[in-house]
């Protein structure tokens, strides 16, 4: 598989609009990838709590139609990031949505960790309440974001669910950036499985973002990593390294404890 990860650069100076219309440019350019992958929030910025309500928008709004039109434009399944979901019998969510080649949508996940410490998007959003997976002709997506990189029971019962490549949109900040690599890699051999996991650029309400997006392989090998500024980060992997890694390896067999049922 070919995969593209976009670290978008979320200026203050740039408008939502303006940002919206150059992300699905960006996205159409990676026609002949197979998955393209956004960052947590790129509309508004992960840490700009003060504009989630005013930039909260239905699930079916003025992003999930760019992205669609921008997915199926490209012919290329799309994990478009997340966006500040306004449910009209309910709170906001921090939602990401996958698309489809044919630009439908294939997945939405409402992220189950919220940030803050009881402040900024944990007490502005609903908590989800699902784990997601998402099936490609190559491989079983799993769908994460950002805070949820911290809480390894979450993957576990994505792997659980059938998830072969786990996949993160995140604003993650720079301050953290060690803790970053080190919890993608974690989540990647603790699994077997790969990491994608997608950060923004820039600086969101004060708070600089660490950039260097990553894919790890299932042997906790880092394929690629970003520098700090927005960039395009495309890499090449075989998603049957998964099943190899798990059958010479067989360390899931061996689960006790933890969610669902250890597999036999």
């Amino acid at each position: 598989m070919r995969a593209s990860l976009l670290q978008i650069d979320v200026n203050e100076t740039e408008s939502v609009d303006s940002r919206r219309v150059r992300v699905a440019a960006l996205v159409r350019e990676q026609a002949g990838a197979d998955l393209v992958v956004l960052p947590e929030l790129w509309t508004t910025g992960a840490f700009a709590y003060e504009g989630f309500g005013a930039e909260a928008e239905p699930l079916e709004g003025p992003t999930y139609e760019a992205m669609a039109k921008a997915a199926s434009d490209a012919g290329v399944w799309l994990h478009a990031g997340s966006i500040p979901e306004r449910d009209p019998e309910g709170p906001l969510y921090n939602t990401s949505l996958v698309f489809s080649p044919s630009g439908e949508l294939a997945g939405a996940y409402r992220k189950i960790h919220r940030f803050g410490f009881d402040k900024g998007e944990a007490v502005l959003m609903g908590a989800g309440a699902e784990l997601v997976t998402v099936r490609l002709p190559e491989t079983t997506l799993g769908l994460a974001t950002c805070y949820d990189l911290r809480f390894p029971e979450l993957f576990r019962g994505l792997v659980d669910a059938g998830a072969e490549t786990l996949v993160l949109a995140a604003g993650w900040p720079e301050r953290r950036r060690a803790h970053w690599t080190l919890l993608a890699q974690a989540r990647a051999v603790e699994n077997q499985a790969y990491v994608l996991a997608c950060g923004t650029a820039g600086t969101h309400a004060g708070v600089p973002q660490a950039g260097h997006s990553i894919v790890v392989d299932p042997w906790g090998e880092v394929l690629a990593e970003a520098g700090s500024g927005e960039e395009v980060l495309t890499v090449e992997f075989d998603p049957g390294r998964v099943g190899v890694t798990r059958e010479q390896f067989p360390a899931l067999k061996d689960r006790v404890l933890g969610l669902g049922t250890p597999r036999r």
